[in-house]
């Protein structure tokens, strides 16, 4: 693997790591799932398929940032709007 893919999964391992403090099901979770997903793909030597991955990486990471998203705005919403005035 080329250092800058080597740099590039390690960047999207930490992104990952960092966001998966907030996950719904908690971090220990996230992180082992994490630690499993990364581990399963470790032996993977061509530089396309390892794009393919990050990209997969990068998906997931805005995937996460919109449940978050939508968690606070849900809580916002609940503090401000009640059942009733709909």
């Amino acid at each position: 693997m080329a250092s800058s893919l080597r740099g590039e999964v390690l960047n999207l391992y930490k992104n990952l790591l960092h966001l998966g403090k907030e996950y719904p099901k908690g971090a220990d979770y996230f992180r082992s799932r994490l630690k499993a997903a990364f581990l399963k793909n470790k032996d993977v030597k061509d530089p396309e398929k390892i794009r393919e991955l990050i990209a997969r990486g990068e998906f997931v990471i805005k995937e996460l940032e919109a449940l978050y998203f939508l968690r606070k705005y849900r809580a916002l919403k609940q503090r401000y709007y009640s059942d009733d005035d709909r």
